[in-house]
């Protein structure tokens, strides 16, 4: 399934199944204000926008804000929180390593959980430093797993692996050096934790999650093997958790890697 219809089928769900809630989000945003030194006239991207969670707060702040996504359904999903669109946010659907502005155009470009999906990450960083102004940021963020969510998925991957062991196994991977690219190109970068917060669910929740095929793993299995898949998620779950209503909660971090441009 190609990157943008999947993204297409869970907008509807895409906040619900991610560990960043709305006041976290907020928090962020104060952040990243604080941390560029952030004025009224201070312009903001966002390549793979998605439901505008990371920038909904800097819209609603006033501040210059672009949106560009694949996904028609995510940018849906973000005029909804909005009932609409403002006059300082702009949203396009385009591909995110195809920038369509010109040259030092932002003062700001945020991007997050979005690199190991461009085909070419260092034509997307070519990107962002062209349409960046001189002594701009580029904020490459994520979002950290919960290390009790991260080991849950684990499991289903391990299930996952014994209905796709018929299937060719892909090991090639792309090595992101954004660090060493950007050094060699005269930024100064620093290292930031812009927020830590509990995350709790149920099991059910998370197995649910699952089930609604809410993120890229969920995909690689035709509906009637999924379905088994899942059963046998259910059942483990109930022998190693002991109920389904069991609540997982762990730490979740929203990193932050900030590089200025000279």
């Amino acid at each position: 399934m190609k990157k943008s219809n999947y993204y297409d089928n869970i907008a509807p769900i895409y906040d619900q199944t991610r560990w960043l809630s709305e006041t976290i989000a907020e928090e962020v945003a104060d952040f990243i204000l604080q941390l560029v030194c952030a004025t009224p006239e201070t312009s903001f991207l966002e390549p793979g926008v998605g439901t505008g969670l990371n920038i909904i707060p800097l819209v609603k702040r006033g501040y210059s804000v672009t949106g560009i996504d694949i996904s028609a359904e995510m940018l849906n999903q973000c005029r909804q929180k909005l009932n609409g669109t403002t006059d300082n946010l702009r949203l396009i659907q385009a591909d995110a390593s195809q920038l369509p502005f010109s040259d030092n155009s932002f003062d700001v470009v945020l991007t997050v959980h979005i690199l190991h999906t461009v085909a070419d990450w260092k034509t997307f960083l070519d990107e962002v430093e062209r349409v960046l102004k001189p002594g701009g940021f580029y904020l490459n963020c994520q979002w950290i797993t919960p290390p009790a969510r991260r080991e849950f998925e684990s499991y289903f991957r391990s299930i996952l692996s014994k209905y796709e062991a018929s299937k060719p196994i892909s090991t090639a991977k792309q090595e992101i050096d954004v660090e060493g690219y950007l050094h060699q190109k005269g930024y100064i970068s620093n290292y930031l934790v812009a927020k830590e917060w509990l995350v709790s669910n149920t099991i059910d929740d998370l197995i649910s999650f699952f089930q609604s095929r809410a993120y890229g793993l969920c995909w690689g299995l035709a509906d009637d093997q999924y379905h088994l898949a899942i059963n046998d998620l259910k059942e483990f779950c109930l022998n190693h958790y002991g109920s389904l209503d069991k609540i997982l909660s762990s730490p979740a971090k929203f990193e932050t890697w900030a590089y200025r441009k000279a």
